[in-house]
């Protein structure tokens, strides 16, 4: 798998560096941090930018490439003792679910459920989750119905986000809960939204359609974990 971009290369070589295989720099860096690259990885090399160019296929490098060990979703029955789990019905945009991701991380969550879909981009999630891909377990579920059937038997509650539920800052909030949010588009769907315990939505103090998924997200788990 290659990840790309400084950001992400640093946060790697900070906190996992076991996880390098190769290294790519299509410029030099200062030496402190190249010979903490090379701690990490023995096979480092240069390569010229059109090279670079390729091997991210036109992606902002900004010099650091890497080819890492493959990572993988996680395993649903290795979650569901968590007490606070995320579930994204139908989201697809890889640039709001990891952003999603980093904000999970912050309050609190124990793992996400990327849910409704059969398939989606890991690789591209690690570069727009800056790396918390890592620290996240990331869970794929094709059915939602039953995964919230699966959630409800194992004691979890299950909350909805809509702009017409119950102002989250008005519910006691269960122990054990799973917050589920839809997709930017048609929202959660309602044989879904149905078979939920509560639907709870964000008071706003102006008159406006909604927010942005990831946006919505960030401020629904920080009310849940922090109240």
């Amino acid at each position: 798998m290659i990840i790309y971009g400084k950001q992400l290369f640093l946060y790697i070589l900070r906190k996992y560096p076991d996880k390098f295989l190769k290294v790519m720099l299509s410029k030099k860096c200062d030496q402190k941090l190249f010979s903490k690259i090379k701690r990490a990885c023995k096979d480092v090399v240069l390569v010229d930018n059109k090279k670079a160019q390729a091997l991210c296929r036109g992606g902002n490098h900004q010099g650091f490439i890497a080819e890492i060990l493959d990572i993988e979703f996680g395993d649903f029955q290795k979650i569901k003792n968590g007490n606070f789990l995320l579930i994204l019905q139908g989201v697809t945009d890889v640039g709001n679910i990891g952003a999603i991701i980093r904000s999970a991380y912050a309050f609190g969550v124990d793992a996400v459920v990327i849910s409704g879909l059969k398939s989606i981009n890991l690789e591209a999630i690690i570069r727009t989750s800056s790396g918390a891909v890592f620290d996240m377990p990331i869970v794929l579920e094709p059915n939602t119905l039953d995964l919230i059937n699966e959630l409800k038997q194992m004691g979890f509650k299950l909350y909805g986000a809509d702009m017409n539920g119950t102002d989250i800052k008005t519910v006691n909030i269960a122990t054990k809960k799973a917050l589920v949010m839809g997709s930017e588009g048609e929202g959660i769907p309602n044989k879904i939204k149905i078979k939920l315990d509560e639907i709870v939505s964000i008071k706003m103090a102006r008159e406006f359609d909604s927010l942005n998924v990831s946006a919505a997200t960030a401020i629904f788990c920080d009310r849940i974990f922090n109240g």
